[in-house]
């Protein structure tokens, strides 16, 4: 009976890690930085035009807001080219 249990559990651990692993990748690899950014910055305050500050600045801004926000390297990444390319 023991065993059972702690097969069952390591199979369903295994399995979440897959479901959760396949979301990750495919989900932030598959965004544009608008995308990333609608869903990101939105969320917590009205963001400004990427014509608001300069590339320097929006490089700035965004080193900050991958730490608040938990952005990944990639995330981040695709939100700065986005806001460097201006309106």
């Amino acid at each position: 009976m023991k065993r059972k249990i702690i097969i069952t559990a390591s199979l369903l651990v295994a399995t979440l890690i897959v479901i959760i692993q396949s979301c990750v990748s495919t989900k932030v690899t598959d965004k544009s930085g608008n995308q990333l950014w609608s869903e990101n910055c939105q969320r917590c305050h009205n963001t400004p035009p990427s014509s608001a500050f300069t590339n320097i600045q929006w490089e700035i801004v965004n080193t900050h807001m991958k730490q608040r926000a938990m952005l990944t390297d990639e995330e981040y990444k695709k939100i700065l080219d986005f806001m460097q390319q201006g309106d």
